[in-house]
């Protein structure tokens, strides 16, 4: 009988590529699905769930990003201190407007897996306000 698992190559065999994502115009939520799978790897024939073989995401836009339905007056993202009385709330809308980032990174942080992995991932996901990456300007392929 052949053997059909696949063949792991360690750390030295990973290549990492970078994927450019354009946030303006689209759906936090399905926006969040496409780049954890990029991160985590889950395009690539060589994936393991236990071995961190992801891609570099840069997502750029992240002031353009939309909601459906109701949900950009009715979301409240909530924080806790630890101390009695240490809960923090704010709506989507106010994020938006504050630190449109926010949204992306917490949504995909949500969707990773929970594990050791997740803060190795979260490393490579660069996140811009507008369509300026560094001191040049960028062309955008998603």
């Amino acid at each position: 009988m052949k053997n059909t698992e696949a063949t792991i190559k360690g750390r030295k065999g990973i290549v990492r590529a970078t994927h450019l994502f354009d946030a303006q115009g689209q759906v936090l939520g399905r926006l969040a699905t496409e780049i954890v799978k990029v991160l985590s790897g889950k395009g690539k024939t060589t994936y393991a769930p236990h071995i961190d073989a992801g891609d570099v995401v840069i997502v750029t836009n992240t002031d353009g990003i939309e909601v459906t339905g109701n949900k950009r007056n009715d979301k409240v993202y909530h924080r806790f201190s630890g101390y009695p009385g240490g809960i923090t709330s704010i709506s989507f809308k106010d994020q938006r407007e504050k630190d449109s980032t926010k949204l992306i990174w917490q949504a995909v942080y949500g969707m990773l897996p929970k594990n050791s992995l997740r803060a190795k991932m979260l490393t490579r996901l660069r996140l811009f306000k507008d369509a300026e990456y560094g001191n040049r300007k960028i062309d955008v392929t998603h």
